[in-house]
């Protein structure tokens, strides 16, 4: 999502087609779709790959991030001329728009797995969507590859189906604590998250770490907006919790949740006289942060993600032109990601078709294949836990500089 040079090491519109007579909807978890094919004698089967997130809102950029990688992915594939080779199959791509929104995700899922194509789904996107999706997804057991979404409590649900290619909030939150307290030697922090799951979840686990070192913590919730499409608060609830912050003396303010509300938030907070330290996570990592709180706020602002720069030359430099060819715009916060996760259920297609034959693969295979699938990606290598969760974890650190770019500072 980075105009700007944020890229990332460990760092989409195909016509579903129906197949007569079958509607996933009234069948068993243990069914699968019936293949379509190209068209033509001998064509070969074909299968959708879908991607379910935010195309739409006040934190719209986060969605088409992901949306074009997945689509690249797919374009490459099907040219024969990626790491896969000539393919007995053919793929299509389907892009889904949730709104980040628990309140529309179901349907949305309801919609792919009733769509008889559908193979497998990158994303949803946002920890929120994914958990009140997740349910659908896994009655059908459909695979869902989630590049963003890291609420710890989605890999202990039981769902089978499930898996994410980043490291959870358990990793994420102690990370950024660690970070302030030790790198940056502040003694108290006002932490405000936006009653989203994914914040919920990762400022607990941010807080909890941060009073176990030591230090003061303040804690409140701070809905998002309307305006952000983030939940069903208003840009006017800021000014008064931005003066709670200022009177608790706090040295630092870590907000959990998305660039469009912190974007707000920040102003609140500099026009109320808080010269502490601004301190985000992934959600915030983002351009539109700064345009939206403007640079001379932004500025100085630190932003952890589960994900590193990528090199701009070797393996990562023919995905970061070709993506922005794609797209139009540069690669950004969680493009690499899906374009991994995307690959990584290429790849579980590609082995079930060496095995069982193209035309026999099926929603139960490719959750079977991503269970013991590793696969080599651009921001890390990507093998799954039990549970779904990636195995190992990393963490860094972003700053918005004067001019308002963001870089990368180092590991958290």
């Amino acid at each position: 999502m980075l105009r700007v040079a944020i890229v990332r090491r460990i760092v989409r519109y195909a016509v579903p087609l129906v197949v007569g007579g079958v509607c996933l909807a009234a069948c068993s978890s243990s069914s699968s779709p019936s293949p379509s094919t190209t068209g033509g004698s001998g064509s070969l089967p074909s299968y959708t790959i879908a991607y379910e997130g935010p195309l739409s809102g006040g934190d719209a950029q986060l969605g088409l991030n992901m949306k074009f990688a997945v689509e690249l992915a797919i374009n490459q594939a099907n040219s024969g001329t990626s790491q896969f080779g000539k393919l007995p199959f053919k793929l299509n791509f389907l892009g889904e728009d949730d709104q980040g929104s628990p309140s529309v995700s179901p349907s949305v899922a309801t919609s792919l797995v009733d769509n008889s194509s559908v193979i497998a789904v990158v994303g949803p996107a946002f920890s929120g969507a994914t958990k009140a999706a997740e349910p659908t997804f896994s009655g059908a057991n459909l695979a869902t590859v989630t590049p963003s979404a890291t609420n710890p409590a989605l890999a202990t649900q039981g769902w089978s189906n499930f898996f994410r290619v980043v490291a959870d909030d358990n990793a994420q939150g102690p990370a950024d604590a660690q970070y302030i307290a030790n790198t940056l030697h502040i003694k108290s922090v006002y932490v405000v998250n936006d009653a989203s799951a994914y914040a919920v979840g990762l400022t607990a686990a941010f807080a909890s770490e941060a009073r176990s070192l030591g230090m003061t913590v303040t804690s409140e919730q701070v809905p998002g907006t309307t305006q952000c499409s983030e939940g069903t608060g208003s840009v006017t609830e800021y000014p008064a919790s931005a003066t709670k912050v200022v009177s608790s003396g706090a040295g630092a303010l870590y907000y959990g949740g998305y660039y469009c509300g912190f974007a707000d938030f920040a102003k609140a907070l500099r026009s109320a006289g808080f010269k502490g330290q601004l301190f985000s996570d992934d959600g915030s990592l983002d351009p539109h942060y700064v345009s939206g709180a403007g640079a001379t706020v932004a500025s100085g602002t630190l932003i952890s993600c589960p994900c590193q720069t990528l090199a701009s030359s070797g393996p990562a430099s023919a995905f970061i032109s070709q993506f922005k060819t794609l797209a139009g715009f540069a690669v950004g916060t969680y493009s690499a990601e899906s374009y991994d996760a995307t690959n990584t259920i290429i790849k579980a297609l590609k082995s079930l078709a060496a095995t069982d034959g193209a035309s026999k693969i099926t929603r139960a295979g490719v959750v079977q294949g991503l269970k013991s699938i590793t696969f080599v990606g651009l921001t890390k290598t990507i093998k799954f836990k039990s549970n779904g969760d990636i195995a190992g974890t990393a963490e860094y650190v972003y700053k918005v500089g004067p001019s308002g770019t963001i870089s990368e500072v180092g590991p958290a």
